[in-house]
């Protein structure tokens, strides 16, 4: 700072000054024109007294400084009269010359380095400011030492530091930020000794915190000292004026560290000692928004925060705290809570409005009409608002009465204006239920007279499972056709066995559960029951040759003809039971015969007469034969087995086909 040459120093020639002192060596000069740097030997020698010698050079008269001190502290050199080199005699007299070194001298004698000094501004250039101070020296300072620079005139006058007379290329050395930080050095310096604050302005952010003006110099602020908490912007604090505590001093290197958050603290310790005297749960203050996050926003009670949470804001649903308060608002709020072990306060917003839920069965009764506004979705319903602080929902199952609804953004979207009807009203857990459909006649109230059991219909199959089909005889209205009501004779696995999804039916109407939205449809009712004509033509010893269609745990399904199916249980296939499925394979023909038939039952069970041969066990038919077990005994033990095997295989108990039924509306989608 301050070393750069100064551009444009004054070039003016002045005479040199050479005195003759007692002890010093004369060194004629190169000339008697010389500029003013050649002046500064003899002046350090002549502000140097010394006692009264002869001229080392012997020639030349000695003299004595005055005792007074008065007048000149030594001769004037003659060559200053008489030119030696013989180029110019001085046109001065020794009384003017005299007057002129004297005017030199007493300027030279207030001013010496490391001093402040008052300059003159002459003129500014792109980059430094130029300025002229005692004996019409001239010095160059960086434009970037002045606060403000655009505010520098030609013919301000400044304090600026000499640093130097002359340095190395023999320039004068100024700075403006020293001579600033020199001028106020001993005040921040008792502020610091003395623990007093001071007042600065944060003027930028640089790394690791802010640059602060005190008293015209730059001190530091780091960033962990700026306030209590982290201040997520900074930017938004600069050209504000706060009350700092020194913390730091180094005169050398310039160095002043500040602190807010040591006077934040301070005054917070004063005030929370204050508030809790004063602070009481259950008490309305006023305070100020300091901060809004996403959970809540934090007040200013007067030296402490408290915590108003994004719950206690509105007794109405609130997306984000911002909706609700500003930073910097002023307004009034209720203590809620105190924990001064934490140094945390609860506040609250919302309890300083009427409580809405009061009287709320008075004024939404069950079965009045409502209208509000969508504002929350999710899976298993939606949200109504009907009031600020009342909210109502509508179940997914309470929004059509025909319609399957998978997911109620189907129906609705947040925002939209809906009517409902009231369902339930639960003051205590604040809860209320809504339904949408009611806001229509049920359809299933009149499907039980529109469709009486028997009644003939043509409808499309709009699923399938594994338990039925689902055919709809009408828009929104489903019912179900289930495997064991399919056909009459054949054993039904899946009912893409009989119809496929997309296909036109007919169907008889077997059963509407209006409570229930159920409706059971059939395919096999739409025949006459062929099982007493079976039971006739199928006797008990009928033989007849039947083709394997399924192989099972428990025996084999034959085959034998139109539809008609019939049962061999394990114990009479001719093989012993684990050697089935080595032994048969679907599509094999053998003879069989009729051990049992039963038209309530709706079966046929067979026995093998002579088992497919397989070179691997070409005496399996004799070994079964052989087995000592009595005629009608092996009929009654065939039946159970194929009573059971038929229950396995279809699953058509009564429980099973109530379940099936049971899961119409979930499946009919």
């Amino acid at each position: 700072m301050g070393n750069a040459p100064a551009a444009g120093l004054r070039g003016e020639v002045r005479p040199a000054l050479v005195l003759i002192q007692p002890g010093l060596p004369h060194v004629p000069p190169a000339g008697n024109r010389i500029g003013a740097p050649a002046l500064q030997p003899a002046m350090h020698a002549m502000n140097e007294p010394q006692e009264s010698q002869t001229a080392s050079n012997g020639h030349g008269p000695t003299t004595e400084t005055p005792a007074d001190g008065s007048g000149l502290p030594g001769e004037i050199s003659p060559e200053l009269f008489n030119d030696p080199y013989g180029e110019e005699v001085l046109d001065v007299s020794r009384d003017d010359f005299e007057a002129m070194l004297s005017e030199h001298q007493t300027a030279r004698g207030d001013i010496r380095e490391g001093q402040v000094v008052q300059a003159r501004v002459l003129r500014i250039t792109e980059s430094s400011v130029i300025l002229e101070f005692g004996f019409k020296s001239e010095g160059a300072v960086p434009l970037e030492e002045f606060k403000d620079p655009e505010t520098i005139e030609p013919g301000q006058d400044v304090e600026v530091l000499l640093e130097s007379l002359e340095d190395e290329d023999g320039v004068v050395v100024l700075s403006k930020k020293k001579a600033d930080f020199l001028r106020v050095w001993e005040l921040i310096k008792d502020a610091f000794e003395n623990d007093q604050p001071v007042k600065g302005l944060l003027t930028r952010k640089i790394k690791g915190g802010v640059t602060v003006d005190i008293m015209g110099v730059d001190a530091f602020l780091p960033g962990s000292q700026i306030a209590l908490r982290r201040v997520p912007n900074i930017e938004d604090l600069i050209g504000d004026t706060y009350d700092f505590k020194i913390i730091k001093l180094n005169k050398r290197r310039r160095n002043i560290v500040v602190s807010r958050r040591v006077i934040l603290e301070r005054e917070r310790k004063k005030k929370r000692s204050t508030l809790v005297k004063e602070l009481l749960t259950g008490q309305v203050r006023e305070g100020v928004v300091k901060n809004i996050t996403d959970f809540g926003a934090f007040i200013d009670l007067g030296g402490l925060d408290g915590l108003l949470h994004i719950t206690d804001m509105s007794w109405g649903r609130v997306g984000h705290p911002s909706e609700v308060v500003d930073i910097g608002a002023r307004l009034d709020i209720k203590v809620l809570d105190i924990d001064w072990d934490r140094e945390r306060i609860s506040l609250g917003l919302k309890q300083l409005l009427p409580y809405p839920w009061t009287d709320i069965e008075e004024r939404y009764p069950v079965g009045a009409r409502v209208r509000g506004k969508v504002v929350s979705i999710t899976n298993y319903g939606a949200f109504v608002e009907l009031q600020k602080g009342v909210e109502g929902l509508v179940h997914i199952s309470e929004m059509s009465w025909t319609r399957n609804v998978r997911h109620p953004s189907k129906l609705v979207s947040i925002g939209d204006e809906i009517e409902a009807v009231v369902l339930k009203v639960d003051p205590k857990d604040q809860k209320i239920s809504l339904g949408m459909k009611q806001i229509e006649e049920d359809p299933w109230l009149a499907l039980p007279l529109k469709y009486p059991t028997g009644t003939r219909l043509t409808g499309t199959v709009r699923n399938l499972t594994s338990f039925g089909a689902f055919v709809e005889i009408e828009p929104g209205i489903d019912g179900l056709v289930h495997v064991s009501d399919m056909s009459w004779t054949r054993r039904v696995e899946h009912p893409s066995e009989v119809v496929q999804k997309g296909e036109t039916v007919d169907v008889m109407v077997l059963d509407v559960d209006s409570d229930n939205k159920r409706i059971s449809l059939g395919i096999k009712q739409l025949y006459d029951d062929p099982w007493p004509a079976l039971v006739s033509r199928f006797h008990r010893d009928y033989e007849q040759d039947g083709r394997v269609v399924r192989i099972q745990d428990r025996g084999l399904v034959l085959d034998l003809g139109d539809g008609v199916e019939g049962f061999v249980p394990g114990s009479h296939s001719a093989v012993p039971a684990d050697e089935i499925e080595n032994r048969y394979s679907a599509g094999d023909v053998v003879p069989a015969r009729v051990i049992a038939s039963d038209a309530a039952d709706r079966r046929i069970v067979l026995e093998v007469l002579a088992a497919p041969k397989r070179d691997e066990a070409p005496d399996a038919v004799e070994d079964v034969a052989a087995a000592d077990v009595a005629e009608g005994d092996e009929a009654d033990v065939a039946a159970d087995e194929a009573a059971e095997a038929t229950a396995d295989e279809t699953g058509t108990t009564g429980e099973e086909t109530t379940d099936a039924t049971g899961e119409q509306a979930a499946a009919s989608d």
